[in-house]
Parts: structure tokens; C-alpha cells; sequence
């Protein structure tokens, strides 16, 4: 099944092989957990003092939750999904 999102920039195909669609309640759930992954990963940041390790870890997670970002929150702000 191939979907086509049209985002402004262009259309996106989503390919779903074997995939179950998700409404939009189980997409509220995963929001909410990718912005806690966020949160959690700013306040460590905030704690590290300057500890590069913990810093540049932190940042990766913060790159991290932003594709999450891409993939699931930014569906539920298109109002796409019932």
C-alpha cells in the first residue's frame, strides 16, 4: 500500500509493508513519548556542566527525537488522521 502526503515542499510516499495503519489516539501516545525522550534529553544537558560526552550524547538524542519529530508528530499536526 503506498500512501502520498502532500506537505508543501512536495509529495511524500510512504511505502507500508506489512504494516498496520495506526489511528490517531496510538499516534497521541508516541507523541507524547517522543516529547518526553526530548525533554528528558534537554534537561541532561542542562545538568551536564559542560561534560562534552554528556553534552554531544544528549544533542544526538535531541537529533534523534526531532525524526521521531518528522515522522510521527508532524503526521498529527496535517489532521490527516481520524
Amino acid at each position: 500500500m503506498i500512501f502520498g502526503i502532500f506537505l508543501g515542499l512536495g509529495v511524500w510516499n510512504l511505502e507500508l509493508k506489512g504494516a498496520r495503519l495506526m489511528n490517531r489516539r496510538e499516534l497521541k501516545r508516541i507523541d507524547t513519548r517522543i516529547k518526553a525522550i526530548k525533554k528528558a534529553a534537554q534537561e541532561l544537558k542542562g545538568l551536564s556542566k559542560g561534560i562534552q560526552a554528556i553534552d554531544r550524547n544528549a544533542s544526538r538524542i535531541l537529533a534523534s527525537a526531532k525524526m521521531l519529530e518528522i515522522n510521527v508528530s508532524d503526521l498529527l499536526d496535517l489532521k490527516i488522521l481520524r
